[in-house]
């Protein structure tokens, strides 16, 4: 069946947009201009000449009061450097902030790019990051429902405490990320709310991407995103055919300028907005 997809401009935090004043300009024109989502990165550090690096989640509350509809969120937060209940405590404030617009995009980051778990003595194995990123979601849902939480794991405790005020939305939607192709990351996926996949080579692959994940979800009738990067410009209707319900406007990180990035806004999603 095909989708039409819903169209979000995806921001890198650098250089002229580490600013959060910018980015909430940013976020207020892109909602004028039709966009349905707005998400941002989520790095402490890049490789050059990438110099200046802005923080998500303030980033993330500016733009939250500059608009009333677009949906919001990290896409993605490396959660495996994150206190668990810091991240519970900053996912509802930023819900409420945004009167229930917040989707968290979770995965597990790596140092490819700009060293950031080598340079600051996060875990670098993947495969524990993996589990830490497992235990995160259980304590978040957890955290989210308002009830108190018990949480003994291999890399977290969290001793009968409960975390209000809640998100305004019942749950807040997670979208995993991994690279396409990996078979762990859709398997995560599938027990929550939208997988977005990395590295997507065309319509094609999505398309199995689509069906792998399909037979993976306990009820493949409920709502589940699926969400792809795209160029600037790019036709959304193949990627719809493929099963996507995002497509996320992609930008180059080295050398962006805010007069390129505020062209490509202008321009507009290659889909008509919805309601």
């Amino acid at each position: 069946m095909t989708t039409q997809p819903r169209s979000a401009f995806w921001v890198p935090l650098f250089d002229e947009l580490a600013d959060p004043r910018v980015v909430a300009r940013l976020a207020a024109e892109a909602e004028e201009v039709g966009w349905d989502g707005f998400f941002l990165w989520d790095h402490i550090t890049w490789a050059a000449p990438v110099e200046q690096v802005g923080d998500p989640w303030i980033s993330l509350a500016a733009a939250a009061v500059a608009t009333d509809s677009l949906r919001l969120g990290p896409m993605v937060t490396p959660v495996a450097r994150r206190r668990p209940t810091k991240l519970a405590r900053e996912t509802a404030s930023l819900d409420q902030l945004a009167g229930g617009r917040l989707t968290l995009g979770v995965g597990l980051g790596n140092d490819v790019y700009g060293g950031e778990f080598v340079s600051t003595g996060e875990q670098v194995d993947a495969r524990i990051r993996a589990e830490m990123l497992d235990e995160t979601l259980e304590i978040l849902a957890s955290a989210w429902s308002g009830q108190p939480v018990r949480h003994r794991g291999r890399h977290y405790v969290v001793d009968d405490l409960t975390f209000l005020p809640t998100p305004v939305q019942p749950r807040v939607p997670i979208w995993v990320a991994g690279y396409a192709g990996r078979v762990n990351p859709m398997r995560r996926a599938a027990r929550f709310d939208g997988y977005f996949p990395i590295g997507v080579r065309d319509a094609e692959q999505l398309a199995e991407i689509h069906e792998t994940i399909h037979d993976l979800r306990a009820d493949p009738a409920a709502p589940f995103d699926l969400v792809v990067p795209v160029q600037p410009g790019a036709d959304a209707a193949p990627y719809g055919a493929a099963g996507a319900t995002w497509c996320l406007t992609e930008l180059e990180p080295e050398g962006l300028t805010l007069d390129h990035v505020r062209g490509v806004l202008r321009e507009g999603p290659a889909i008509p907005a919805h309601d």
